[in-house]
């Protein structure tokens, strides 16, 4: 037998046999932690997103089937959204921005994703769930029925709360109807979830303004709480003379009108200010009526605050996008504008916002025609009957819970800020939680966020190289052609499967084996089932860490 010497080296110890062969040992001792992956981190509203992915692609291991698995995950995502179908088109999925999977072959495809999982759930008419079966007695008014309020009335009625949502406008969505073109957002499905969120009890009063038909005081006094989620309709004006002319639209209403089913006679040519979404929603819909189609934008395209894929998509179309130009003056005949004078313009310091700031090239101006123009440079909320809410150029102030300076009112969306449309979705979620909390004590528990693993702490040549899958589009002569044609499609099975198979499972063990694989000592203890929990056998380990250098998610750690 062979004669082991034990020798204690600074903190280390050294198994020596006779053969001449040394290993060096180490006291610590490896752990299973989890940790949150970074795509969850960056989502405003933390959506539940390895644990949909994981679920999905583990399904053939857990002996699921692909139905099973897909309702599964589209409760999943409904644990924290209830518009799993409309962010996986309209969400700039800042997710994907962070993705350990970039660092290796290209993000996973989140988006496109989610959209799979929230269309089969409208397509299998999956009802919401929740989680509390009885009814409650305190009643919650919601005020706007866009992401904010419908986020909000969904959390509450799932807990059993009796709630009423008040929306001025002929129609329930908010900016998601009267903002965003059905190009990209069909009313069809806009409708289908909001219909799972009405299904559970939510009542809706339609055409109903408060401050107008209801006063806010009159709500309070029949509604324990009340959410205020009005949204930022009115677009801001360029300060020009003769911009009330009857061809200058701002684009909020301009949106609103085609939307809502209005035809609007723009020329031939139409002229749009502004780089964000609204202004490149705009033109893309001018050119659907017809008209050729120029942006201006006083900064460069690397300060568009427009989604990228919408920019390359109106560059796909035709539309002209002239940089580092503004709108100087309005050239009116007869009550309508035909022309504009426009000045070009070079970027300085930064502002406020961390962009450089826009500075004009004195001399440098050049003239446009049109036949109408659109402003698309912001947008604010109608503050009429919520005056006790806003608090100057602050809007309406809440604080991490949705909580506004009035005990019992709530808010959240564009009209405390203007955002994304799931930060519209988180601010909901949290200010049900604390209406929850105001009404019974009770703190609801959110997932705690957990330590994020980073790429550098994962071990990437593990995983093999994936492609990212795209989903097709429709050709650009149809979608001119076809007003309401949505332009991308929905992932095929086969896309959907590869694309959530290329999900690392960072920060969560997936059963690679490696552990198992690398350890000498029979320290791992291997799971019965597949993607059962591994465990130590400490007494054998010798703390070598190879167990934890070769995870390749970062869930092992050596303590």
């Amino acid at each position: 037998m062979a004669k082991i010497i034990k020798k204690k080296k600074k903190g280390l110890k050294s198994l020596r046999s006779s053969g001449g062969s040394s290993v060096e040992t180490s006291p610590l001792r490896p752990q299973l932690i989890e940790k949150t992956p970074p795509c969850i981190n960056r989502c405003p509203n933390h959506n539940l997103i390895r644990d949909w992915l994981t679920t999905i692609s583990q399904a053939e291991g857990k002996g699921k089937t692909h139905e099973q698995a897909l309702e599964e995950a589209f409760y999943i995502a409904l644990e924290t959204t209830p518009f799993p179908a409309v962010c996986g088109r309209v969400c700039p999925h800042p997710c994907e921005d962070d993705c350990n999977r970039k660092d290796k072959d290209g993000s996973v495809n989140i988006n496109k994703v989610e959209r799979y999982i929230g269309d089969y759930g409208l397509q299998h008419g999956l009802p919401a769930k929740k989680v509390a079966e009885e009814t409650r007695t305190e009643k919650v008014a919601v005020v706007g029925s866009g992401p904010a309020g419908l986020s909000c009335a969904y959390h509450l009625a799932r807990r059993g709360y009796p709630v009423t949502v008040f929306e001025a406008f002929p129609k329930a969505g908010g900016m998601l109807r009267y903002g965003i073109p059905d190009y990209r957002l069909p009313a069809d499905v806009l409708d289908g979830e909001i219909d799972r969120i009405l299904d559970m009890g939510v009542e809706l009063k339609l055409d109903t303004k408060i401050g107008k038909d209801i006063s806010m005081d009159d709500l309070r006094k029949e509604y324990r709480a009340t959410f205020v989620g009005i949204g930022a309709h009115q677009g801001l004006k360029l300060r020009l003379d003769g911009e009330d002319a009857e061809n200058v639209w701002a684009g909020t209403d301009f949106l609103h009108k085609i939307n809502g089913g209005e035809m609007i006679d723009v020329g031939d040519k139409v002229v749009v200010v502004g780089g964000g979404d609204t202004a490149i929603d705009a033109a893309r819909v001018a050119r659907r009526l017809g008209a050729d189609v120029t942006i201006l934008y006083r900064r460069t395209r690397t300060e568009m605050p427009a989604i990228d894929e919408e920019v390359e998509g109106a560059e796909e179309e035709g539309v002209t996008i002239e940089l580092l130009a503004a709108p100087l003056s309005l050239h009116c005949d007869n009550g309508k504008a035909t022309g504009m004078t426009c000045q070009r313009m070079e970027l300085g310091e930064p502002d406020d916002s961390g962009r450089r700031r826009p500075v004009p090239i004195e001399g440098d101006t050049f003239d446009v025609e049109l036949t109408t123009l659109i402003a698309a440079i912001s947008q604010a909320p109608d503050f009429d009957g919520f005056e006790n809410l806003r608090e100057g150029k602050d809007w309406i102030k809440i604080d991490e819970s949705g909580h506004t300076q009035e005990h019992d009112i709530f808010s959240g969306g564009d009209d405390t800020n203007l955002g994304l449309v799931v930060d519209a979705i988180a601010h909901g979620r949290l200010a049900a939680f604390a209406v929850h909390e105001m009404m019974t004590g009770e703190k609801l528990p959110d997932k705690p966020m957990l330590a994020v693993v980073t790429s550098d702490k994962m071990k990437l040549s593990h995983y093999d190289e994936a492609q990212r899958n795209q989903p097709e589009e429709i050709p650009v002569d149809l979608r001119l052609r076809e007003m309401n044609a949505e332009i991308v499609k929905t992932m095929s099975d086969e896309q959907m499967l590869a694309e959530a198979a290329r999900c690392m499972s960072c920060g969560m063990c997936f059963d690679c084996g490696s552990c198992w694989s690398y350890c000498q000592d029979n320290a791992v203890v291997k799971p019965l089932t597949k993607y059962g929990t591994y465990k130590f056998k400490l007494e054998f380990c010798n703390g070598c860490k190879k167990c934890a250098e070769n995870c390749p998610c970062g869930y092992i750690e050596m303590h």
